[in-house]
């Protein structure tokens, strides 16, 4: 890459983590007198939580409302699914025992003035009682998100079985979507600004000793990535294929990892994976399903910094991460603002809010693990985009049998 592009890819990231950086050198110089820019803060913040239902509602509307048009074997369907699920279980139990081991937020010096955690939803309320409310106008508040997502289901199934896309309904969505979506795009050029002001505030009140908390996250999450890449990766491969698909799979992966961790998104990537899976070898009506449906479903890096985000604001709030109820919950949340955070421009703040509203943290914990978001989100899209190409791998061997991707590639078939 050119500088110019270099700049294109890397540019709001920069311009944000600058802003961050500026505000929290405000709070160190100004201290307790950086509260004078806690209403910039303020402002971003509502202006996030404004948009976080329209938002989810419409963009899920929309994607399962365009379903109509796609053309689908249900086998290759069914070992996505499956795919998909197991592979972010194992990221999800990794992530566990590592937040055990090494609590990304021991020996925290934040405590939230004023800011008290709710009581969160239990797994049964999860699945019974809080997939519903009793009054449409419960669908209006983000306290809901649960429900608002399978309100958007059902009206994207009805959508598309009344003409999809091409129906009258159907454009209004999918014009609604990229209207809301140029709306968040807006609202997050003030991100360096708001987030920069809550730093500022955040800082002058508690002191330079906060960077050490993110600094310790981020030293648990980004060596476990790597454990993930060198151990997960070939053994899904080997799964697929044995070392003669794990060696195919070493030779071309770079290009879409590459491609992920520097533009930061799994759809940039798709014509990176679309190629290697070509030389790998995968049949095209698989990778041509896989590769698109995984850059918003197949989610392995944002699972892993879900739970993390979670673990993290648990420690924040002097509140223990334990016990099998909340382990399933935490995977619960994690593998659905996984889904729901690839659609959103900003890398995932949609996720993030999904996890406040779900646990029942304070507005306050937002910004704490939005920055967090933005730190992870180069290696959580590396893991999410070229473990696309790694499904599409393992579903071949699914479809087509154990041997299949084996002998394409011993034909000279894969790089014709």
């Amino acid at each position: 890459m050119d500088k110019k592009r270099i700049w294109k890819s890397y540019r709001f990231p920069i311009i944000l983590v600058m802003g961050i950086i500026v505000g929290a050198l405000l709070g160190v110089t100004l201290g307790e007198k950086a509260t004078v820019f806690k209403p910039l803060g303020d402002i971003f913040l509502n202006l996030m939580f404004t948009i976080v239902v329209p938002m989810v509602y419409v963009s899920i509307t929309a994607a399962v409302g365009n379903m109509v048009n796609m053309k689908r074997l249900g086998k290759i369907l069914g070992n996505l699914v499956i795919t998909f699920i197991i592979t972010g279980m194992f990221a999800a139990a990794l992530v566990l025992v590592v937040v055990n081991i090494w609590p990304p937020a021991a020996n925290t010096t934040i405590q939230l003035a004023n800011a008290e955690m709710q009581e969160a939803a239990s797994v049964g309320d999860l699945l019974v009682n809080s997939l519903t409310v009793n009054d449409f106008s419960g669908l209006m508040s983000r306290n809901n998100m649960l429900p608002i997502i399978v309100f958007a289901i059902l009206s994207g199934v009805c959508v598309s079985a009344c003409g999809g896309e091409e129906s009258p309904a159907g454009r209004l969505l999918n014009n609604l979507n990229d209207i809301i979506f140029k709306m968040v795009d807006v609202i997050m050029k003030l991100a360096p600004i708001g987030l920069g002001a809550y730093f500022a505030n955040l800082v002058g009140e508690f002191g330079p000793e906060l960077i050490g908390d993110y600094g310790r996250a981020m030293v648990i999450y980004y060596p476990m990535c790597l454990v993930y890449v060198v151990t997960a990766f070939p053994a899904y491969t080997y799964f697929a294929g044995g070392m003669t698909a794990v060696k195919r799979m070493l030779k071309h992966i770079l290009s879409p990892a590459v491609t992920a961790f520097a533009t930061q998104s799994s759809v940039a990537a798709i014509p990176a994976n679309m190629e290697a899976c070509r030389k790998i070898g995968v049949p095209e009506d698989i990778s041509n399903i896989v590769l698109p449906m995984g850059a918003t479903m197949h989610m392995d890096g944002s699972v892993l910094s879900s739970i993390i985000k979670i673990s993290f604001l648990f420690g924040i709030f002097g509140q223990p991460f334990t016990g099998v109820g909340t382990y399933a919950m935490s995977v619960v949340v994690a593998i659905l603002s996984a889904f729901v955070l690839s659609g959103a421009p900003g890398g995932g703040l949609v996720g993030e809010m999904l996890i406040v509203s779900l646990f029942g943290f304070p507005a306050e914990a937002f910004p704490l693990i939005a920055t967090l978001g933005f730190l992870f989100d180069p290696a959580a899209t590396c893991l999410n985009s070229s473990g696309d190409t790694i499904a599409s791998m393992m579903i071949t061997r699914m479809v087509e049998g154990r041997d299949w991707l084996t002998k394409r590639i011993a034909s000279g078939e894969a790089e014709a």
